[in-house]
């Protein structure tokens, strides 16, 4: 009689366990889909996860050449089925180029071989645009938060495409080069 009882409860404490860890999956799972948005605008690739805490800002390091620009912030893009890619250089590539430990952002305008020089600083804050904490880089008169930095691509959301002469809040995909 002690086995059956032993067993049953020992049982009953597995099933428990089993049901708890699928339900955190599952809670899991369903999060990281939340911030990820994948997409195709005129032949570039987007897949674009928003960043959740702070990230190694040391990934940053390295030249990253312009491969798209998408006019609107990431929920509007987010909230897109094809975006539209406004980004267009027919004279060579646009890159970014940072160095983080010298806090230093060198961008190389499209095609030109002189950069623009900036001094730059890495923050994690709250953006007082989105009221979120945010990766931020404060640079001249400006600033742009990291949406997302993988191995090879880099998003980025600011003040990239220009409308009737004025800035746009935007969003900017790189890829690192060599």
């Amino acid at each position: 009689m002690k086995k059956v009882i032993l067993s049953v409860i020992v049982l009953g404490t597995l099933s428990s366990c089993v049901v708890s860890t699928a339900a955190k999956v599952v809670k899991t799972a369903g999060k990281v889909a939340v911030g990820t948005v994948k997409t195709t605008a005129r032949s570039i690739g987007w897949t674009v996860n928003k960043v959740n805490g702070k990230i190694n800002e040391n990934r940053l390091d390295g030249k990253w050449k312009v491969t798209g620009q998408y006019k609107g912030n990431f929920e509007q893009f987010a909230s897109q089925s094809d975006p539209v890619n406004e980004f267009s250089c027919d004279a060579g590539n646009e890159v970014y180029e940072f160095k983080m430990k010298k806090e230093k952002l060198f961008h190389y305008d499209c095609g030109n071989t002189e950069p623009q020089k900036y001094k730059i600083k890495y923050s994690f804050e709250k953006n007082s645009e989105t009221k979120e904490h945010e990766n931020m880089i404060t640079y001249g008169p400006s600033y742009f938060t990291i949406i997302d930095v993988t191995g090879d691509k880099l998003a980025l959301e600011g003040y990239f495409v220009e409308e009737n002469g004025s800035k746009v809040k935007s969003i900017c995909l790189l890829e690192k080069t060599k």
